[in-house]
């Protein structure tokens, strides 16, 4: 056993009989300093969080090559024609809060001597680390596909180009095209993000009267979020245009053929016009190569505050976070990040901290003015973070119970991103 794997074992079986602690932070002339890995919806909240609320005590630099952020959040409305690019695109206004924002990428975490190095060689020193890199998608996972074919059956499941392309392959598409969604199984980034998809692109065909086009959705899994209201919404919105196959249906998916785009499951082969693929997923690489992760390729976390399980000094929060019954979403990326920036204050600056409460709630889009929510409160127990209140849109909800909750959604798009990005 080499001496590294020695050490993430010991703190691996201490953190398990909740001996593992917090380190006390050693005080020199300098102010302590807290690097965030990450600028999406956990990382750039932390980031802004600790140095607004510390007012100067604490030093945060955000490690994030981009200097503009699109949101896979709303990226579905962007492809259903619902908004336009510039409206899911935020550049970071962290700045005028004393946050550093270094635009490279981070390659490398040093848990013994505490320190960061960026694809430029550059070190950076930390007395907590904050990784919050979201999700790698697993290529290898669907039989056929891979980096190179995601340029012809895309994923779109990353901001940025992928998005662009998805849209501009749904918007050429002819009247009685056949699309096939090829859906991921569980955990994964956005529990209800594939069936707002298929519900934006059914929203596309149908305004544009493809009355003789389809789309297939070969899922892994044999139930989904807010299932009963997207299927009673598809009926209603969309007659005989969605059609998803659970695996008693389709038997399994064997491969799909980006050359012939052709998908093979057990039960037939699918020659479609548009194939999107969103595949298994796992933690940032980041996280991976520093060793937080476990056997499920997510990292383990203490429920009571996001901190990881393998390392007392850094926190793992968002996507790449094993968060109990919190699903990965950016309004739980959000509530977490809070979390942190409490704890993190507390460790660094002498804060009050108090015990910790979640909250997430994700909205999915049907057709305009009928928008579903599943959602709840969260708290740790027993060793999980754990549902303590839940709610979600029912079958047969009126008109206005959905329009306004489209007008939620909306405002609380509006709200979140001023909230994370300044």
């Amino acid at each position: 056993m080499t001496e590294l794997t020695r050490r993430r074992f010991t703190a691996g079986a201490l953190a398990a009989t909740g001996i593992l602690a917090a380190p006390a932070v050693a005080r020199g002339k300098g102010k302590p300093r807290l690097v965030v890995i990450g600028g999406g919806p956990a990382g750039a909240t932390v980031a802004k969080y600790v140095a607004k609320d510390s007012q100067g005590a604490i030093d945060v630099t955000m490690v994030e090559p981009l200097a503009s952020f699109t949101t896979c959040f709303h990226s579905n409305l962007f492809l259903g024609g619902f908004k336009g690019w510039e409206q899911i695109t935020h550049p970071y206004k962290l700045a005028s809060y004393g946050v550093t924002h270094v635009r490279q990428m981070a390659t490398g975490i040093d848990r013994d001597k505490r320190e960061v190095t960026l694809a430029d060689g550059t070190k950076l020193a930390y007395d907590r680390l904050v990784v919050a890199p979201g999700i790698d998608l697993k290529f290898d996972s669907v039989p056929g596909w891979s980096e190179a074919a995601a340029e012809v059956m895309p994923h779109a499941w990353k901001p940025g180009p992928q998005m662009q392309l998805l849209k501009a392959q749904l918007d050429a598409l002819e009247d009685g095209a056949t699309i096939v969604m090829v859906a991921p199984p569980n955990p994964y980034r956005c529990p209800p993000g594939p069936y707002e998809r298929a519900s934006c692109m059914a929203h596309v065909l149908k305004a544009k009267g493809h009355t003789q086009s389809r789309i297939v959705i070969i899922d892994p899994k044999d139930r989904f979020s807010k299932m009963a209201a997207f299927q009673e919404g598809w009926q209603k919105h969309y007659p005989g245009m969605i059609e998803w196959m659970d695996p008693k249906m389709h038997g399994g998916l064997k491969s799909v053929d980006p050359a012939a785009m052709t998908v093979t499951t057990d039960l037939e082969t699918i020659k479609a016009d548009l194939v999107n693929v969103i595949p298994a997923q796992m933690a940032g690489r980041i996280a991976r190569e520093a060793g937080l992760v476990n056997e499920t390729g997510y990292c383990p976390i203490d429920a009571t505050n996001m901190r990881s399980k393998l390392d007392p000094n850094i926190y793992v929060l968002g996507d790449a976070a094993i968060a109990g019954a919190m699903p990965k979403s950016a309004f739980a990326a959000n509530s977490q990040a809070k979390v942190v920036a409490m704890m993190v204050r507390g460790e660094l600056a002498g804060a009050r901290t108090f015990p910790a409460r979640y909250a997430n709630t994700c909205w999915s889009v049907i057709e305009t003015d009928d928008t579903i929510k599943v959602g709840g409160r969260y708290e740790a127990k027993d060793g999980a973070i754990a549902e303590v209140e839940g709610f979600v849109s029912k079958p047969g909800e009126d008109a206005a119970t959905r329009r306004q909750t489209s007008e939620e959604n909306i405002g609380w798009y509006s709200g979140i991103t001023a909230d994370i990005f300044g």
